[in-house]
């Protein structure tokens, strides 16, 4: 039987009074989850506090559905606020050995003066550097060690990911949101956007289409405490592109291939494409937001997170 889960998200994202008002701001937002084959979106809002801001939704250049923000009278400070209730449903792993030769994919994706299809040409956005994610020799030696010849794409792609989660470690001190991705190879520390980061840079550069996935992963309270409102956070992972199975998922900072702990906001070529929320402002002090997110199971209650000795974020991605 097909496993359901309905959720509640709530993301909260705050820039405390500084005494300096803000005279206009503009925000892009990325808190409305994308609805897919296996994730419907039942209903969400998204609030401001002031309540003085014009909202308009739609989609980015990637189909993810976004929300323009603009404030065009002084305030200090300001709260956005995303509920929504979405349901994630089972989805059954394709057979990684019955997937071609990663060679063959590669190779069916050099140039030829052929019209291409319309998902290979989507597959082509993710193949190429883009801002955060270079593509080059030293990151396709690194994936080699996954991508041996003739091995099907999917057992290689697992492989690599493997690599990653058994040979890196999670240290949200070690990184930066724009720390390079060769430097997250040397130090083999970071965060979950770090490791997707890597993974992507890695497929590109032995020639397989690879896009950043941003959303949310359900994290376990500890036994016998309920869960906290505000005590978890993002997530990103990783999609490839098969051309028998089409996108397949694959979390390298956790080692698993998503399923129903798992929601999607949406995704991009990498982090920029598809950040929770990114601003230009005029006026105000520079501010570090603080960001509480909270993704709740259906039947489950949670109660309000404490002001001091709250546990520390497992679904790991900077804001």
């Amino acid at each position: 039987m097909t496993r359901r889960v309905p959720y509640t998200i709530l993301h909260e994202t705050e820039y405390a009074p500084c005494g300096v008002p803000v005279s206009l701001a503009q925000h892009l937002l990325h808190l409305i989850p994308r609805e897919l084959p296996w994730q419907t979106r039942e209903s969400g809002t998204i609030t401001i506090e002031p309540d003085l801001a014009q909202l308009a939704e739609g989609e980015d250049a990637f189909g993810s559905p976004v929300a323009w923000l603009s404030l065009d009278v002084p305030h200090d400070g300001l709260l956005v606020r995303a509920e929504s209730h979405v349901t994630v449903i089972g989805r059954p792993l394709p057979k990684a050995e019955d997937s071609p030769e990663w060679e063959d994919v590669r190779d069916s994706l050099r140039y030829r003066p052929e019209p291409r299809d319309a998902d290979t040409l989507d597959a082509l956005r993710y193949l190429y550097a883009s801002p955060r994610v270079p593509r080059d020799a030293q990151l396709a030696e690194f994936a080699r060690a996954a991508f041996k010849p003739g091995l099907p794409l999917l057992v290689a792609t697992r492989a690599l990911m493997d690599l990653i989660f058994k040979t890196f470690t999670f240290d949200a001190k070690a990184t930066e949101v724009s720390t390079p991705v060769h430097e997250v190879l040397k130090k083999k520390r970071g965060v979950c956007q770090d490791f997707a980061h890597l993974m992507i840079a890695a497929l590109r550069s032995v020639g397989v289409p690879a896009r950043y996935m941003s959303g949310y992963l359900l994290t376990d309270p500890p036994p016998g405490k309920p869960r906290l409102i505000g005590a978890d956070a993002s997530h990103a992972w990783v999609a490839v592109w098969c051309p028998e199975n089409g996108w397949v998922e694959y979390d390298p900072t956790n080692g698993i291939q998503p399923d129903v702990r798992h929601l999607t906001l949406g995704w991009g070529r990498d982090f920029q494409d598809v950040a929770p929320l990114r601003r230009v402002v005029l006026g105000g002090l520079a501010q570090v937001a603080e960001v509480r997110v909270t993704a709740i199971p259906g039947g489950e209650d949670a109660v309000a997170r404490p002001p001091d000795g709250a546990p520390p974020l497992r679904a790991r991605r900077r804001q």
